[in-house]
């Protein structure tokens, strides 16, 4: 009999103990049945036999893999055990965020190890099962960004780079400090999009600003960028005036759908995640008619191997409205309007390292986090950024760069020498 058949799909929850049989039904609560042994096992072989030891509520632990385990999961009752198998993800997130859930060992190394192994079709249906979604209307848009951008940019300082960077850096070797290796990726993109100084630069999606205002500093650009988080445009703008770049970079509290104008490039880095599948005919028809016919183009995104739905709990509780595209699924952006894609490269690992700095700048600030919020919060964003790290670090995603432009453009780069001059 295979796994899939022998674990149901629904598995009851526990009723609490009557009022009057307080004394048994705490023992009840506390004992491991074998039943809740079964279950577990049975669990674990569907989730593909990870390294990880669970420590149930009387102290007992249960490890379906062969090799020594890289940490350990302690869940504190028979409810919170259902749960997790019910739905892995969400009640993993939820359980650690509350605080129920511990976690003795290396939090990376336990997400690596279960992100590692392959799981049963019916453990992906758990895993993958859509989240309610948060829509990327024009008015939904603006509240997923709110709920994620706009947090304070003094929580951002503790643990991004001065600049305040917060995608994917480029490690010309993996020594390289977190501050140069955004450099590198701002140059990186430049010159990926091949940009000429005079060019009209359109950017959708522009963070705090580090890549509109290096484009116009390092490459003599002019620069409109767009960007719906009320405090990094605000942001924004203070740094254009602080850097005598105001004439030269024009930051927009506005929607990407609605860019007008014609520009020589359009950049977006990291916004894609954002979209949504249902809108990226939208976007492809925003840099339709924002290109003539010498455009070049440039998209940065998150991405998967395959369709997948997102985690569930980073897209409740931490990104909402967002999922990371596969290359083909990337193409419904392009191909409605003839774009040809130059160049893809694949940063995965660029992400992975990246990451691991955030995460480690983010512990070493944690109490000024705590205080800010409090440990809720703490414990929310670690398990983000130490997830993001085992998810890129496994292939469980991926980080694309696509260069496009239009069909009859000819002014290409005949190699690939010049990113690397």
């Amino acid at each position: 009999m295979s796994t899939e058949s022998r674990i149901p799909l629904f598995i009851p929850e526990v009723a609490a103990p009557a009022a009057g049989d307080r004394k048994l039904g705490s023992a009840r609560l506390t004992r491991v049945s074998s039943a809740d042994r079964w279950l577990l096992r049975a669990f674990l072989r569907a989730m593909g036999s990870p390294a990880v030891r669970v420590v149930l509520w009387n102290g007992e632990s249960v490890c379906a893999a062969g090799a020594p385990a890289a940490a350990a999961v302690q869940v504190p009752d028979r409810r919170t055990l259902l749960r997790l198998m019910s739905h892995p993800e969400l009640a993993f997130g939820e359980a650690y965020t509350d605080g129920r859930l511990r976690v003795d060992g290396d939090l990376v190394e336990l997400l690596e190890a279960l992100y590692r192994v392959p799981v049963s079709p019916w453990a992906e249906r758990l895993l993958r099962r859509p989240p309610r979604p948060h829509a990327n209307t024009l008015r939904g848009s603006r509240h997923n960004i709110h709920r994620h951008y706009d947090l304070g940019n003094d929580f951002y300082r503790l643990w991004l780079d001065a600049r305040l960077v917060y995608t994917c850096a480029y490690f010309p070797t993996p020594a390289v400090s977190l501050e140069d290796a955004q450099l590198a990726k701002m140059e990186h993109v430049c010159r990926k999009v091949g940009l000429q100084a005079g060019e009209r630069v359109v950017e959708a999606g522009c963070g705090w600003g580090a890549l509109a205002l290096y484009m116009a500093r390092q490459h003599g650009v002019s620069v409109r960028a767009f960007n719906i988080s009320t405090e990094q445009i605000a942001y924004a703008r203070a740094q254009a005036q602080k850097e005598g770049l105001a004439g030269r970079v024009e930051f927009i509290e506005d929607d990407y759908r609605n860019v007008s104008g014609q520009y020589d490039a359009f950049v977006s880095v990291g916004m894609l995640e954002h979209v949504g599948m249902d809108h990226y005919r939208d976007l492809g028809r925003v840099i339709d008619r924002c290109l003539p016919a010498h455009g070049r183009g440039f998209l940065h995104t998150i991405g998967r191997n395959r369709p997948l739905a997102f985690n569930a709990w980073t897209e409740k509780y931490i990104f909402p409205g967002a999922y990371p595209p596969t290359l083909r699924e990337m193409m419904d952006v392009l191909e409605p309007y003839s774009f040809s894609v130059l160049d893809v490269e694949n940063l995965r690992l660029h992400y992975a390292t990246t990451l691991r700095h955030w995460l480690a700048r983010f512990e070493r600030a944690s109490d000024r986090v705590a205080s800010m919020f409090d440990d809720r919060f703490v414990r929310a964003w670690r398990l983000y950024l130490a997830g993001s790290v085992a998810a890129f670090s496994t292939g469980s995603l991926q980080l694309f760069q696509v260069s496009f432009a239009r069909p009859l453009h000819n002014a290409i780069p005949w190699t690939r020498a010049h990113l690397y001059q």
